[in-house]
């Protein structure tokens, strides 16, 4: 049971520690809104360590230390390696996303 409970905490913790990307990446459209790959590990990190520590406390049997570290661990990776937008490659072959405004914005190098 008390694995069960673990495995949902830190489940939990994956899913929200997705929240902590700017899904769009508002900003410079070739730079991820001028933020880096360990800015975004970072954020990840914290918002999965206060999420699994709040899982923690709320579920019996998972410390909250515990949840923290997985939820960090987990949110960390996730942060790191999620890109900030989703991507689409044209009928031309080209890599593009949607800015705020309903624009596609062409990426230079094409990597989708």
């Amino acid at each position: 049971m008390n694995k069960l409970l673990l495995t949902a905490a830190v489940a939990t913790g994956v899913t929200l520690s997705g929240c902590a990307t700017d899904r769009y990446a508002y900003g410079d459209p070739y730079n991820n809104g001028s933020r880096t790959q360990g800015q975004d590990a970072i954020t990840g990190a914290a918002i999965g360590a206060a999420t699994g520590a709040v899982v923690g406390a709320v579920v019996p049997g998972v410390k909250v230390g515990t949840g923290a570290i997985a939820g960090g661990l987990a949110g960390a990776v996730l942060g790191a390696v999620v890109n900030g937008r989703q991507t689409y490659r044209s009928t031309q072959g080209q890599c593009y996303y949607v800015d705020q405004y309903g624009q596609p914005v062409y990426l230079p190098n094409n990597n989708c």
